[in-house]
């Protein structure tokens, strides 16, 4: 059984006892999905911020780790999301399998680990579609990814 995705939730940031400094260390999965959960129960911090553009995806950040994304009808592209949400409309996630490619998908209201690449994602549906996703924050000095 690989576990290689799954979330790690017992790496929650703990205060050291003694006082010590210790390494900021960037989000895990588990923290991200919950993140990525919360944001989409609270669309009045975030929803006035949704941009509709018919040319390609627009992507607004909303941390340094969050943003949202609005896709059009039609092929879409990639995203270095680590975690996502479908919020409104359809998506697909194209997926590398034994056989080919094939799309998945995306459920609105679950939070999509993804494991490793980077997902591609179209929008199959009439209508725009919008999502929520994040990535652990690089630390400074690292190169994008």
């Amino acid at each position: 059984m690989d576990l290689s995705v799954v979330p790690d939730i017992t790496m929650r940031g703990q205060d050291d006892p003694h006082a010590r400094v210790i390494a900021v260390r960037p989000a895990t999965l588990g923290q991200l999905a919950a993140r990525v959960r919360d944001l989409a129960g609270r669309p009045g911090e975030w929803w006035g911020l949704v941009r509709f553009d018919p040319a390609g995806p627009v992507h607004v950040p909303l941390d340094g780790e969050t943003w949202l994304t609005t896709w059009p009808p039609g092929p879409g592209g990639t995203i270095r999301a680590q975690v996502g949400t479908l919020i409104a409309g359809e998506l697909a996630e194209a997926v590398l399998t034994a056989r080919g490619v094939t799309e998945r998908p995306l459920r609105a209201n679950r939070v999509r680990v993804h494991g490793g690449g980077t997902p591609a994602l179209t929008n199959p549906g009439p209508a725009f579609a919008v999502s929520l996703h994040a990535a652990a924050a690089r630390p400074s000095g690292l190169p994008p990814r």
